[in-house]
């Protein structure tokens, strides 16, 4: 089976291109393989790019422990890349169905290739059953929350998958390794989270780590980041474009007049191979 490795920002993930290869019948299997930076190709996660119906392309993604994602903001910048690269759509404007719905795609092309991509990541979800969670309120906005007998204050949102944003003081020496995981599996949050720890360099600008659900901390979170945007402006930080330092790189955050997330940022190329699991 011939593979692609891509990323946005170092959240990478390995494609499968579905026009041209034959998808795995056990992806759920193949992704916790495949992933491993060790015995594997290794990856956040793995992607299968197929044929719709419904949309130019439709995106199928895993975590690296092999449970399925809803939503993956660089994975679609990536795939955005990988169709237009590849010849199989030649529009700059395409759109890609998800778990979570279709999602429009504007490419921005540099001597015939996507450098850069926009994504219209939708309008967020704040009512917690939705998120879901179990915290009580309307909204989730500066709650506290308990975790290994320290107390947080977390705001929560779902972009299409579940996040919890939580404002530190030094994101940099923060224990994410050890909170984010309490974070991931807390009792409140049924369907496990994706966790966001920020800190605030300016009215315009956050440091953001990630510790994502099923895959653990990541160089970047695309879909972490339209959630922290979202946080920001509930929370009354921040307005207009956010700028999202990551790990990995910079990504863009801003909302439209009717509430919609836009995301935009680089997709990139690492190589391709053939993977055969005997």
């Amino acid at each position: 089976m011939r593979f692609v490795k891509m990323h946005g920002c170092g959240n990478d993930y390995v494609y499968v291109d579905g026009f041209e290869e034959t998808p795995p019948t056990d992806p759920s299997s193949l992704s916790k393989r495949i992933s491993d930076r060790h015995t594997g190709v290794g990856s956040d996660g793995l992607i299968l790019v197929l044929p719709s119906e419904e949309a130019d392309a439709e995106m199928v993604m895993f975590n690296a422990d092999g449970t399925p994602g809803e939503m993956c903001g660089n994975g679609l910048r990536c795939i955005g890349k990988l169709l237009f690269d590849r010849g199989h759509v030649r529009n700059e404007r395409i759109r890609v169905k998800t778990a979570a719905g279709v999602r429009e795609l504007q490419l921005f092309v540099d001597a015939g290739r996507v450098a850069r991509v926009r994504v219209n990541m939708g309008k967020p979800i704040l009512a917690p059953a939705q998120i879901p969670t179990l915290l009580e309120g309307d909204r989730i906005v500066d709650q506290p929350l308990v975790v290994n007998g320290r107390e947080l204050r977390v705001t929560c949102v779902s972009m299409g998958n579940p996040h919890c944003v939580v404002a530190v003081d030094d994101v940099a020496r923060f224990p994410v390794a050890e909170v984010g995981a309490a974070i991931e599996r807390h009792d409140v949050f049924p369907r496990r989270t994706n966790v966001e720890f920020i800190a605030e360099l300016g009215p315009h600008v956050v440091r953001q780590r990630t510790w994502e659900r099923g895959s653990g901390e990541t160089l970047a979170c695309g879909s972490g980041a339209c959630a922290v945007g979202v946080a920001q402006r509930l929370r009354g930080r921040s307005t207009g474009t956010l700028r999202v330092e990551l790990r990995g790189g910079v990504l863009e955050v801003d909302v439209d007049d009717g509430g919609a997330v836009f995301l935009t940022g680089p997709a990139e190329h690492v190589f391709e191979g053939v993977w055969s699991s005997e």
